[in-house]
């Protein structure tokens, strides 16, 4: 069993920045690429970014590239989602996910294959 607890979101200004953390327990998180999903009100969850189980690939979704920075402490168990330049459609409920493959060659953006979710933190961007 694994347990994942995003924490970081809160109230931010459009043009502002928030630092999204993901504590996983377990011994095994190394092993296993990690993703970042949102779901706004009223929308599907949608992909934002995901990290190779090495931390040496990455994947955003367009709304967020050049923007959001997806990183990784395998030491410490924590997956960060570093978001700048915030937007006011980026409010939404922020969830971390964990990758149901081991050592998959690439990130993956498909929600199926993401085996347990944390309870998401929610962002709030204002004007």
């Amino acid at each position: 069993q694994v347990q994942l607890v995003e924490s970081g979101g809160g109230l931010a200004q459009a043009g502002g920045s928030l630092r999204l953390s993901c504590a996983a327990s377990g011994r095994t998180f190394s092993s296993y690429g990690m993703g970042w999903f949102r779901q706004a009100p009223g929308k599907e969850r949608e992909f934002v970014a995901a990290i190779k189980w090495s931390g040496t690939s990455l994947a955003y979704a367009d709304s967020v590239q050049g923007r959001f920075f997806i990183s990784r402490d395998n030491a410490k168990n924590t997956v960060y989602l570093q978001m700048a330049n915030l937007e006011l459609e980026d409010t939404a409920v922020y969830y971390c996910a964990k990758d149901r493959i081991a050592y998959r060659s690439d990130p993956t953006q498909r929600v199926q294959d993401y085996d347990y979710w944390g309870q998401g933190t929610r962002v709030t961007v204002s004007s």
